[in-house]
C-alpha cells in the first residue's frame, strides 16, 4: 500500500470517527437533559419535609431492680364472682376449710342495648268551665323541632364526628350495628347542624373569653371547601380556662385576623411569621420555632461557608440566652433591661448582611422587622416563646382534611367548624366531651366516665 492509499484510508477513518464522537455527544446531551428533567420532576416541593437520618439502635434499657415493680392499676369492681372447690381434685375428700388464695379483676363492656323506642301518648281532657280540651306540656327530649331522635343520640353523633372524626357513612354504620339504628346520612348531617345551632350562645361566650385573654395564640391552615382553597383560622388560650374557637373564610388576608381579634383584644398575640398578622398593633411574639427551623435550613444549604454557619449559631444563642432569662428570678426593671440588650443585639445581627445580596439577607431582614416582637415571653415569663400551642389546636381539624377533603358546602364548613370549638374546648379543659354535649342539650347524665 503506498504512503498516498495509506493518507486516504486515515483520512476516512478519521471522518468515521468524528462523526461517531458527534454523534455519541449529542446522545450525552439528551441524555443529560432528560436527566435534569426527571431530577427536577422528582424534586420533593418545598413544603415536603426532608427524611431524617435514623437513629443508632438503641440498647435494650437495663431490667429495674424489683422493688420499682408496681402491680396494674386496679378498678372499682361492679360485680364481685366467688370460686370455689367442694372437694379435692386429687382424692376427692370433703375440703374442710376455705380462703381467700387471690384475686384477679377481668374488665369488659356490657352488651350493647339497642336504642330505646317511647311512644308517647298525650290524652287531652276536656274542662267544662272553659269549655276547651286541654292538653299537658311534654318535653319529649328530642332537642328542637319535630325530630324523632333523642338528645342522647345527638350528643354522640356529635362526638363521634367531631371528637373521633367519623365519616357520616361510618356513624351510620356504627349506629345500625352496635344500637339496631337504622338512620339515614342526611339525617346524621342535620343532626350535627342543629347542635350547633343550639349552642350559639356558648360559642359566643367563647369568642369573649378568647379576646378577653392575657396572652392569645393565632394560626391559620388551609381547608377546602367543595374543591376551593380557603382557611381555617383559630383563636386559642391556654390554661386554666383553655379556649380553642375556629372559624373558616375563604381568604388568608390580615383583615380576618383583625375581624376575630376584634378591638377587645388588648393582650399579647403570638403567631408565626406570616404577613396578615402584622397589623395588630398591640405587643406581639413571634413563633421561635419557625426561625430556627429556618436558621437550621440556611446552615444545611451552607454548610461550606464557615461565616454563615457562625451568624445562624449567633442568632440561636440568643434564643438560648433569652430562655434563661425567662426562667431566672429577676425583678420587671431587670427583665426590661434584658429584653433591651437582646432586641440590640439581634439589630446587630440583622444589619451585618440585610444590606447586601447574600443568602443571609432575608433572615436577616426579618430579624430587624421583628426584633422587638421576639422577646415578650423574656418580659411575661408566664408567655411562650413559641406558637405550638395554636399549630397543635389546628391538627384534628387537619387529621379530619386528610381523611374527608375538606367540606362540601358554606353550612359545612360553619357546621365543622362551630362543633370543632365546642369539642375541642372540653378536651382542653379536660372535660368529657361527650357528657358536655348531653349537658349542653338539657341532659343530666345518671353516670360520669372517669377522666
Amino acid at each position: 500500500m503506498t504512503l498516498r492509499e495509506e493518507n486516504a484510508r486515515l483520512r476516512q477513518e478519521n471522518e468515521a470517527l468524528r462523526g461517531e464522537v458527534s454523534r455519541l455527544m449529542e446522545q450525552v446531551a439528551e441524555l443529560a437533559a432528560a436527566l435534569a428533567a426527571t431530577d427536577k420532576k422528582t424534586k420533593p416541593p418545598a413544603f415536603v419535609k426532608a427524611n431524617k437520618a435514623k437513629p443508632a439502635q438503641k440498647k435494650k434499657r437495663k431490667k429495674r431492680a424489683a422493688e420499682h415493680n408496681r402491680g396494674r392499676r386496679q378498678e372499682e369492681p361492679t360485680r364481685h364472682e366467688s370460686h370455689r372447690l367442694v372437694a379435692c381434685p386429687d382424692c376427692g375428700h370433703e375440703l374442710a376449710k376455705q380462703k381467700e388464695s387471690y384475686r384477679r379483676q377481668v374488665v369488659d363492656i356490657i352488651e350493647p342495648a339497642p336504642v330505646e323506642v317511647v311512644e308517647h301518648r298525650v290524652e287531652a281532657g276536656w274542662c267544662p268551665q272553659c269549655r276547651c280540651w286541654q292538653r299537658p306540656v311534654v318535653n319529649f327530649a328530642t332537642g328542637q323541632g319535630q325530630g324523632r331522635l333523642g338528645v342522647r343520640i345527638r350528643g354522640l353523633v356529635g362526638y363521634l364526628r367531631s371528637v373521633l372524626r367519623l365519616p357520616y357513612r361510618q356513624i351510620q354504620q356504627y349506629l345500625a350495628t352496635v344500637h339496631r339504628l337504622k338512620v339515614s346520612v342526611g339525617e346524621l348531617v342535620n343532626l350535627n347542624r342543629q347542635l350547633a345551632m343550639t349552642s350559639a350562645a356558648e360559642r359566643n361566650g367563647l369568642l369573649a373569653e378568647a379576646r378577653g385573654s392575657p396572652h392569645l395564640h393565632m394560626d391559620e391552615t388551609g381547608w377546602r371547601e367543595d374543591g376551593q382553597n380557603g382557611y381555617i383560622w383559630c383563636l386559642v388560650t391556654d390554661e386554666p380556662q383553655a379556649v380553642r374557637y375556629y372559624e373558616y373564610h375563604q381568604s388568608r388576608a390580615g383583615r380576618v385576623a383583625g375581624a376575630m381579634l376584634g378591638e377587645e383584644f388588648r393582650g399579647v398575640l403570638v403567631t408565626d411569621f406570616y404577613g396578615g398578622y402584622n397589623q395588630y398593633e398591640g405587643r406581639h411574639q413571634r413563633c421561635w420555632v419557625h426561625l430556627l427551623r429556618d436558621l437550621a435550613t440556611l446552615r444545611e444549604e451552607q454548610w461550606d461557608d464557615a461565616a454563615i454557619v457562625a451568624w445562624c449559631v449567633g442568632v440561636k444563642n440568643l434564643y438560648h440566652e433569652a430562655r434563661q432569662l425567662a426562667q431566672a428570678d429577676l425583678s420587671a426593671a431587670d427583665r426590661q433591661a434584658m429584653v433591651t440588650h437582646l432586641v440590640e443585639m439581634t439589630r446587630q445581627f440583622g444589619l451585618l448582611y440585610a444590606q447586601e445580596a447574600h443568602a443571609c439577607r432575608p433572615l436577616a431582614k426579618r430579624l430587624i422587622r421583628h426584633m422587638t416582637e421576639l422577646y415578650q415571653f423574656v418580659s411575661q415569663p408566664t408567655l411562650s416563646a413559641d406558637n405550638n400551642l395554636a399549630e397543635r389546636a389546628l391538627r384534628p381539624l387537619v387529621v379530619q382534611r386528610k381523611v374527608s377533603g375538606g367540606s362540601r358546602s358554606a353550612l359545612g364548613s360553619q357546621t365543622q367548624m362551630q362543633l370543632a370549638t365546642l369539642f375541642q374546648t372540653w378536651l382542653a379543659r379536660g372535660l368529657n366531651p361527650l357528657l358536655e354535649c348531653w349537658r349542653l342539650l338539657g341532659y343530666e347524665p345518671a353516670w360520669a366516665i372517669p377522666q
